[in-house]
């Protein structure tokens, strides 16, 4: 003799028994536990550090509430270093959104698999690839006694006989095309990878060619993706701190720098809120480059699905 367990319904409109909930919060609790340690280590390494920036930056020494911080963090040299951040910034995004998104178009047509793969690997590794072994290196390569100089001063090529240095503004623009080229191949190869044949397909069978194509098709669905790419390189200069330090040690006025030298005291001492105050200025800066990012990732979602 065999029985059968009923199978048991919840009525519209009738409260689940106390086992009933306890299993679905169970659930939900389990579904759940997996993202704690990312909220852990986002609260404590990313939202923690966050908010002693923004508290300090509105207190003086003594903790007393204050603008005064907020409000010479934008005068004199230190207006000065948010110029030189924003313009080597942007050139850097500008020059690295063009030079890649070429490199990740010529890596999408090529026919050799081993070699698309072997670059989309590289390019994860030199985006990642930053700081002061970055600087270093490229002493060694391009420094007034570098590798590469010594190369060429035997061909005839000094390129130290004029104004350029390697620890100058171009120089340091050189250097951060090294990740942000990179970054901009990662970033912008899933929008061109999503751009159908049908598109080109229809286009052509209408009698457009192919600058018309970029021109009304490719190009008007490719603006949000690569603006996005432009912002996420735009805000990743903007923060880059070892590299410059090791490279121009202060002598080009970068706001990552003039806080380093606030906080450890190098330039004046007990300036330490001063310096929060401009790391306020750089979290606002970058969080608006964010905020148009996520904007334009959204428009470029429903073209790219």
């Amino acid at each position: 003799m065999t029985s059968a367990t009923p199978h048991i319904t919840v009525a519209a409109g009738v409260r689940p028994s106390r086992a009933v909930r306890r299993r679905r919060a169970l659930r939900k609790f389990r579904d759940f536990a997996g993202l704690l340690p990312f909220f852990a280590y986002t609260l404590l390494f990313f939202g923690a550090p966050t908010a002693v920036v923004v508290l300090e930056a509105f207190q003086d020494q003594d903790g007393n509430w204050t603008m005064a911080n907020v409000a010479e963090s934008v005068q004199f040299v230190y207006f000065d270093s948010f110029v030189e951040s924003l313009k080597l910034s942007f050139w850097s995004a500008l020059s690295g959104t063009v030079l890649g998104f070429a490199a990740a178009y010529a890596i999408l047509k090529t026919r050799n698999s081993w070699l698309r793969r072997v670059t989309q690997t590289a390019a994860g590794v030199f985006a990642n690839t930053g700081g002061i072994p970055l600087a270093f290196m490229f002493i060694a390569a391009l420094g007034s006694y570098g590798l590469v100089t010594r190369i060429l001063l035997r061909f005839g090529i000094d390129i130290y006989a004029g104004t350029w240095t390697l620890f100058g503004f171009s120089g340091l623009l050189i250097v951060y095309l090294y990740f942000q080229i990179p970054l901009m191949i990662i970033v912008i190869m899933p929008a061109l990878e999503a751009q159908k044949a049908s598109w080109r397909e229809a286009a052509t069978n209408l009698g457009a060619s192919s600058r018309q194509y970029w021109l009304h098709v490719g190009g008007p669905i490719l603006f949000a993706p690569v603006a996005g790419a432009f912002l996420l390189l735009f805000a990743n200069a903007f923060a880059a701190y070892a590299t410059a330090r090791a490279l121009t040690s202060g002598t080009i006025p970068l706001v990552p720098l003039q806080i380093g030298s606030l906080l450890s005291g190098n330039v004046i001492a007990d300036r330490a809120n001063l310096g929060y105050a401009l790391g306020f200025g750089m979290i606002v800066v970058v969080a608006l480059a964010m905020a148009v990012y996520n904007a334009t990732q959204k428009r470029a979602a429903k073209w790219l699905r």
